[in-house]
């Protein structure tokens, strides 16, 4: 494989790491500078969005384009989680959305939304979804 071949799949290895690090940082942001504690379905997307940053940053770092074997379960899962909590968010999932506490987050808030209103788990969706599209990327131009 030629120094070109090579280029391309890097560049959408680091932009997945990217997603996976902003998506981070963002959430440890909201917690502990917001004060907004995560709802029970922010966790469970949480536990997979963190080992996705350090994986894919350690793929970065090796040049492993075969991340994709293992950051794609994670990243499935995490979508599926993402994916019930905006099925829930829209009331297409027949539950109300319970804070973590009596007097805990709901993901229904005002403060559960960004960019003008989207809500978060909009937006956990949306990155996980873009990182399994990039991953899928990366295994398509290598394995060819």
């Amino acid at each position: 494989m030629t120094t070109n071949n090579r280029v391309i799949p890097w560049g959408l290895l680091l932009s997945a790491w990217l997603l996976a690090a902003g998506s981070s940082l963002s959430a440890i942001y909201i917690g502990e500078v917001l004060g907004q504690a995560p709802c029970v379905l922010c966790w469970f997307q949480r536990a997979f969005m963190f080992p996705l940053a350090v994986i894919l940053a350690v793929a970065c770092y090796y040049s492993d384009f075969n991340v994709w074997r293992y950051a794609m379960p994670l990243s499935v899962i995490g979508s599926l989680f993402a994916l019930a909590h905006s099925l829930l968010y829209v009331g297409l999932i027949p539950q109300p959305i319970q804070p973590c506490t009596a007097t805990g987050p709901s993901c229904s808030g005002d403060g559960m939304t960004i960019f003008g209103g989207l809500p978060l788990p909009f937006l956990s969706l949306a990155i996980f979804v873009a990182i399994i599209i990039l991953l899928l990327l990366i295994r398509r131009r290598v394995h060819t």
